[in-house]
């Protein structure tokens, strides 16, 4: 800032000389940091009017997928790259513009003096006259909402009132020029740059009653937590953090994750004394009612982050990735945590997680070798710190294995079709479902559709037209009960396009997949960078058989083939299942060894 203020000092000099005048220099000094900045502003006017642009599909993602937060990041994250937009572009301006100030602080003669009253409040004025002119012709400002423009209003009077009153009479004036030119600057940008020509209004105030509308019918509409449900995560923060020596944490966003947790878990209580510490997002989990001496539940939603930050334990353990991206970062009182990220499924990490998804976790548990390979090219690629990979397995289908082998063998006359698509746009309830029945049903095969639960909760009109059209068909059934497996685990062939269900299907029952190659899931774009072939990619021709939608003719024989072919028979997919799993029926006791071990190995180090 010294040798700011004195670079500062020499053009204040020359322009002071230019005009024979200490006020007049002053503005000729800020018209020159404005010209010098006008590549900037003009950088940001084209990033802003791109961010309008973007609005109207901004708004129809945020209708779409209404109430699904991670989801609506996921597809705006999405656009943002695709349209080239930097969301922390609008902040250059104003840190340049601080920065300026604060050279111009120590520029400016006399600035030890403190300026008279009317200084203060002619700044006031200025910040006043600036924000009511964004508020209504400024590209991003004036799309904003009331209470941000007020705010936006509020907060730039209070600072200009605040700096007039503790900065010298020439700084002072200074700051009133540039609240001055910036306003005049942005009519000038405008009328250059004029955003009505890249910008579609009309689209623009539709999608905002499409938005609202949505709103107004959802019955997901956000409200406030009841008071009691506050007291209690406010209860359980306080009591997580007041206990000492936590070796073990389990984080879980919603019920029903804890199946993915629980044989680890089970196994560590059998053979260990350990006190495991769960904590849940959701206050209606499952698992607050096996609260127990060694099994402590917490519920933590607004706290989390924070929670997070203060975390004091020595294994973390969770199925959310993303660590240290958005919400859930990483401990700031211990360096040493060791974060373990448990996958929900065998899918690939390296194609169906956000790019560098798993970047900040320590331990990785691995389902089979592809991730393990993935994972060792994206350390290599991107010169990544070696992580620790634990081929562990996955406990969920060990588990269903179990319960499938228990059942009693069934025989299906005439064989059992089940067709239970994915959650994604363009899967097959909504791309070829009815190609699919009018292939299947003529063949005399009983026809089982399970649509997504998602699917049944946002399109129940489209099931009960399902329902109605093929009501006159025996062989056809529509189901959206998800309480029972029975459906799955007794199928002979399972049709879905990009689910993990089918791994699920196959691995448990050593039965075949048809999968319709609807537009492929990808939460990563740039999977390519690393020369493996997903998990998801690769398994499809091995369990089954691919086909384009539009290949209906085929779908008939293609079943026949799945069902009568040596290839997909039972022994073959259960050589498959072999080479594609760790550790199948005995995943939860190496991941319990593995953790049990971490923790002596912990308790051991001074």
């Amino acid at each position: 800032m010294e040798y700011l203020g004195r670079f500062f000092s020499v053009i204040l000099n020359w322009c002071n000389g230019l005009t024979g005048n200490f006020w007049w220099a002053i503005v000729v000094f800020t018209l020159i940091t404005k010209i010098i900045m006008l590549p900037v502003s003009v950088m940001v006017q084209r990033n802003s009017i791109k961010m309008v642009r973007m609005y109207p599909e901004m708004n129809r993602i945020k209708a779409k997928y209404f109430g699904n937060k991670d989801k609506i990041s996921e597809e705006q994250y999405q656009l943002y790259k695709r349209e080239h937009y930097h969301p922390m572009l609008d902040l250059i301006p104003t840190i340049l513009q601080l920065i300026i100030l604060m050279g111009v602080v120590r520029a400016i003669p006399g600035s030890e003096e403190r300026s008279p009253l009317y200084m203060p409040i002619l700044a006031a004025l200025s910040a006043l006259i600036m924000c009511l002119a964004q508020n209504r012709s400024n590209v991003l400002q004036s799309e904003q909402s009331r209470i941000n423009q007020w705010g936006t209003l509020i907060f730039s009077v209070a600072l200009s009132l605040y700096l007039g009153f503790f900065v010298s009479k020439g700084v002072a004036f200074y700051w009133i020029c540039s609240n001055l030119l910036a306003t005049v600057q942005m009519y000038i940008l405008n009328f250059c740059i004029n955003p009505k020509k890249y910008i579609d209004y009309e689209a623009l105030a539709q999608s905002r009653e499409e938005l609202e509308k949505v709103e107004k019918l959802s019955a997901v509409t956000k409200h406030k937590r009841p008071p009691e449900l506050v007291k209690r995560e406010k209860a359980d923060y306080k009591r997580f953090l007041a206990f000492e020596n936590k070796q073990i944490v389990f984080y879980s966003e919603k019920n029903g994750f804890y199946k993915y947790f629980r044989d680890v878990i089970e196994t560590i209580q059998r053979r260990t004394d350990v006190i495991i510490h769960y904590i849940s997002s959701d206050p209606d989990d499952e698992i607050f009612s096996l609260t127990s001496d060694t099994f402590h539940t917490y519920y933590i939603e607004e706290k989390l982050m924070v929670l997070m930050m203060r975390m004091d334990a020595d294994i973390v353990v969770m199925t959310t990735p993303d660590l240290q991206k958005y919400y859930i970062k990483r401990s700031m009182v211990r360096d040493d945590v060791e974060y373990v990220y448990m996958d929900h499924g065998m899918n690939s990490v390296n194609l169906m997680l956000r790019k560098g998804a798993l970047d900040a976790f320590d331990t990785v548990f691995c389902a089979n070798a592809n991730v393990v390979e993935e994972l060792r090219a994206q350390e290599k690629v991107y010169g990544l710190k070696e992580k620790n990979l634990v081929p562990y397995g996955y406990a969920m289908i060990d588990n269903m294995i179990r319960a499938y082998e228990k059942q009693p063998p069934v025989k299906n006359d005439p064989p059992v079709i089940l067709i239970a698509p994915s959650w994604q746009e363009d899967n097959i309830m909504d791309s070829c479902i009815d190609g699919l029945l009018t292939a299947l049903l003529p063949m005399q095969y009983r026809v089982i559709v399970r649509p997504h639960p998602q699917y049944v909760r946002h399109y129940p009109e489209k099931l009960q037209a399902m329902q109605a059209k093929y009501a006159s068909s025996p062989n056809f059934t529509l189901q959206t009960d998800f309480s029972s497996n029975e459906t799955v685990f007794n199928a002979d062939v399972l049709v879905t396009d990009w689910s993990g269900t089918a791994y699920e299907y196959s691995f448990t029952t050593l039965k075949p997949c048809l999968f319709i190659n609807t537009p492929m899931k990808v939460m990563n774009p740039d999977y390519r960078d690393i020369d493996v072939t997903p998990f998801d990619i690769s398994i499809r021709n091995q369990i089954g058989i691919a086909l384009e939608p539009g290949q209906i003719d085929q779908i008939a024989p293609a079943v026949h083939r799945l069902l009568h072919e040596q290839a997909f028979s039972p022994d073959s997919i259960a050589a498959l299942r072999s080479q594609s799993l760790f550790n199948i029926g005995k995943a939860a006791s190496v991941g319990a060894d593995y953790l049990i071990n971490r923790l002596i190995e912990k308790s051991r180090q001074p």
